[in-house]
């Protein structure tokens, strides 16, 4: 259950989906990842150019980091790096539960990251 899950959306492109099993066991500074509105990140390589310092990744590493990515107010050029950072999205099995249960996550997941 905790395996990541590919599936073919076309001939050309894959769709990584992950679930919280996944994610919440990179927590270290060489291997961190998060999530944000539903999407997958893999933020290691981003450690040590991060603006507000390491510790605030690492304080949120293997978590949803989507309230406290929107509460510092990050610009367009922020969340461009972020897409670059994506690696999947959670899977959409427990997608609906986590939106449910999320009330400021009122948009399911929107646009690609593959």
């Amino acid at each position: 259950m905790s395996e990541e899950i590919t599936i073919s959306v076309n001939a050309t492109a894959q769709k990584t989906y992950l679930t919280y099993e996944n994610v919440k066991s990179h927590t270290t500074q060489d291997d961190l990842w998060m999530v944000i509105h539903g999407k997958v990140y893999n933020c290691t390589k981003f450690i040590d150019e991060h603006p507000g310092g390491e510790e605030v990744l690492l304080d949120v590493g293997g978590l949803d980091a989507t309230d406290a990515f929107e509460d510092v107010g990050h610009s367009e050029e922020a969340r461009k790096i972020l897409d670059e950072l994506c690696i999947g999205e959670l899977d959409p099995s427990v997608r609906d539960i986590y939106v449910a249960s999320h009330l400021k996550y009122t948009n399911a997941i929107t646009g690609n990251c593959v």
